[in-house]
């Protein structure tokens, strides 16, 4: 008889000494199955010489002596940050630390197990370890999850900026929700899982400097499917930070200076025209139609006929569909939807009001109603906002649980 899946949790550690402390708390509570901790305690070797990142390597180095010290739990430390032993200048950061901690965990565990990718500043349910087995084990077949989360707000000034930024992040995947895509996740290093398989069958994770959880999303979307359900919440911080380029901290910096550039609110007829393009698909395997998005993807690829050279490699429909949406995966859609993006008068938060308007007008709260009939993201109170990101949370959830259920 199979024994239980172990559950292996990957962490990157860099600068948390003071967050490693109650991270172990919620991980002691947690009510799971048996699970091995692997942490990869990190830096750049050439920042012991740089005294602007000497605290950060001396932070490092007080994580790795707690650790150690630690008796609850079964945990393995890699050690990337010691003197001697950090990365080099020009390969490293949470990408790789993450990878190395899931290349460690894939070579030992069993196919059958699961990585559940964590970061030290959040927060986790006590459910949350046992909630991410149930549904693998309710639906073996999946190659990953992605999962729920909710920022908490602090009562300081990263609030507003906190609430515009996941207000955006709901929006984009309830768009994405809503036409029905492959590709509809949000990638967050601290809310993902997948069984030692699916990480293997797909090459493992590509250790880019930042952004390694949405490269690594899409390629198990590309692969099979990834759920975005569990009964339970990662909350992620909402603190400031250069550790990363992309990202929640770097998200909040921008902001705070007023550069939300990086996260607009596409009109909700961008995303029908990406929904409009995948429906094509199975009539492209045929002949030619012209999509949505034709000329920007022969714009992006450098070619004038992209759905016939598919066609002559891809001679079932089945594998020609999966092709196509190959090609236009979570990167391309981005990229198309930047492209076709143009600010409006009024600008985000009259983008969202009319998608609410058009989509949710009959679940729309009074107190929601109210909020959006003047909503300004530089003006409209905390507490405002918070009423608008709570129901897009609600309806989100309810979605993430349907869009599952349908696959």
């Amino acid at each position: 008889m199979k024994r239980k899946p172990i559950v292996y949790i990957a962490l990157p550690v860099l600068n948390e000494s003071e967050n490693l402390s109650l991270l172990m708390k919620y991980l002691v509570r947690q009510d799971a199955p048996e699970f091995h901790l692997v942490v990869c305690v990190n830096n750049f070797e050439h920042w012991w010489d740089d005294p602007d990142k000497q605290v950060w390597c001396g932070d490092n180095q007080k994580s790795l002596e707690y650790l150690q010290r630690v008796t609850t739990m079964n945990i393995t430390l890699i050690d990337k940050s010691s003197k001697g032993k950090g990365w080099p200048e020009k390969k490293g950061g949470v990408g790789s630390a993450r990878k190395t901690a899931m290349d460690f965990i894939s070579e030992r565990a069993d196919d059958y197990d699961l990585i559940v990718s964590m970061d030290a500043d959040t927060r986790y349910s006590e459910n949350y370890l046992t909630a991410v087995c149930g549904q693998f084990n309710s639906k073996p077949d999946l190659f990953g999850l992605a999962l729920p989360y909710y920022h908490k707000l602090a009562g300081n000034g990263t609030d507003r900026l906190i609430l515009r930024y996941e207000i955006y992040m709901r929006y984009y995947l309830l768009n994405m929700l809503r036409i029905k895509n492959p590709y509809a996740f949000t990638a967050l290093g601290s809310a993902m899982a997948f069984p030692v398989w699916a990480y293997k069958k797909t090459g493992g994770l590509t250790p880019v400097k930042s952004g390694e959880d949405f490269y690594f999303l899409q390629k198990l979307a590309k692969a099979g499917k990834v759920g975005l359900w569990a009964d339970t919440v990662a909350y992620p911080s909402s603190r400031f930070s250069e550790r990363v380029i992309f990202g929640t901290g770097p998200a909040l910096l921008k902001g705070q200076r007023g550069h939300w550039d990086n996260y607009p609110f596409y009109h909700y007829s961008s995303f029908d025209k990406v929904g409009q393009t995948f429906a094509l698909f199975p009539g492209l395997f045929k002949k030619d139609f012209e999509s949505p998005m034709d000329d920007f993807l022969k714009n992006r690829f450098n070619l004038d006929d992209l759905w016939g050279i598919l066609r002559k490699n891809y001679k079932d429909p089945e594998n020609f569909i999966r092709a196509c949406t190959g090609k236009t995966d979570a990167l391309r859609i981005l990229q198309f939807l930047r492209a076709d993006y143009k600010k409006q008068d009024g600008g985000s938060g009259k983008v969202l009001a009319e998608y609410l308007d058009r989509f949710w007008k009959g679940r729309l709260p009074e107190q929601v109603k109210m909020e959006l009939s003047e909503l300004d993201f530089e003006r409209t109170t905390i507490s405002g906002l918070n009423v608008i990101r709570d129901f897009l949370f609600h309806e989100e959830m309810l979605m993430r649980k349907k869009f599952d259920a349908l696959r």
